[in-house]
């Protein structure tokens, strides 16, 4: 399989060209986009390359060109909106929730919204409390939408024309940490979008996560080996659907599980996978489920306070430790 070595923003922009290139329907909006190319630099370029009727700069109005973003897809375009950062998403929230992810259901069928919207998530960035959460949590809860993570370049690269292809709005969440990070593009994606998949076999221990956690579950896992442990490292990929048969087969192979979730424990993607193992995975266990997690505080700015609310592979392999260890 040939391959190609880009940033984690170059294969979102590759990804986005090629969209661009292969439907005539595609066009991207949303604030600096275009001229600036981005407040992450990921669309830069394209506003020379597709002109302005394709990749649109907006006024600072998330509520209003989400929305414009729903309409264009009911009329049979097919939009990419980009939301700056996560935290701006919540002033679109009654578009996304109350509209987008609704009237497929509402029409019984008869409208679909294949609506794609891209934002930035996560922190260690020091961007502060507003602009370094976790929300793709709270998207999950949400019927209606498919909400997708890519943790990795290839996913990066192919994630974007897989959701442009459902007719279901759908979210995807790109850590701004992944961004700068150098990695390997296969010619062709790993696999469908909605798939889980084992980054890393093991047998004593599933660490689970997705997202920009993904590097510190790896990391975590090396340093277990060193130790005798053997983690098998599962990305989630997808928070909505769930893989839920993946994730399973994993606690059933290594009867247990430690889960890495960037979002806040109380009330956390991470418990709703927890709760899932509990119910169709308990005879497996031979320990309990254990959760790292940020801590219960908006993101601070100051670097030290930042990194030590956020998971860190110090936590992941002390956590893995004490599992396999029944503390």
């Amino acid at each position: 399989m040939a391959s190609e070595t880009m940033s984690y923003r170059e294969a979102l922009r590759a990804g986005l060209e090629e969209a661009l290139n292969q439907d005539p329907r595609v066009f991207l909006m949303g604030e600096d986009v275009g001229r600036y190319g981005g407040c992450y630099a990921v669309s830069k370029g394209l506003l020379a390359q597709f002109g302005a009727e394709r990749i649109i700069d907006t006024p600072l109005c998330e509520s209003g060109f989400v929305g414009v973003g729903i309409g264009a897809a009911l009329g049979g375009m097919r939009p990419i909106v980009e939301v700056m950062t996560v935290n701006f998403s919540l002033l679109a929230m009654d578009q996304i929730v109350n509209t987008a992810a609704t009237l497929r259901h509402m029409s019984g069928g008869q409208f679909h919204v294949p609506l794609v919207i891209r934002m930035a998530c996560g922190a260690g960035r020091q961007l502060a409390a507003q602009h370094s959460h976790s929300w793709e949590n709270f998207y999950a809860h949400i019927p209606g939408l498919k909400v997708l993570s890519p943790a990795t370049h290839s996913d990066a690269r192919y994630m974007l024309g897989q959701a442009l292809a459902d007719p279901n709005p759908v979210l995807i969440f790109e850590h701004v940490m992944l961004l700068n990070e150098p990695g390997t593009v296969p010619d062709k994606p790993d696999a469908p979008m909605e798939t889980a998949l084992i980054r890393r076999p093991g047998t004593d221990i599933s660490l689970i996560t997705y997202g920009g956690n993904l590097p510190k579950a790896l990391t975590a896992a090396e340093q277990l080996q060193q130790d005798g442990i053997s983690a098998e490292v599962v990305d989630l990929r997808c928070l909505r659907p769930l893989d839920k048969p993946t994730l399973l087969n994993s606690v059933r192979k290594t009867h247990r599980a430690v889960l890495i979730d960037e979002g806040w424990q109380t009330g956390s993607l991470a418990g709703e996978i927890s709760a899932i193992i509990m119910e169709d995975g308990f005879w497996s266990l031979d320990a309990p489920v254990r959760r790292v997690c940020s801590a219960e505080v908006p993101i601070p700015y100051p670097r030290h306070l930042e990194q030590a609310a956020l998971p860190q592979v110090e936590q992941i392999v002390t956590t893995a430790k004490a599992v396999m260890e029944g503390r």
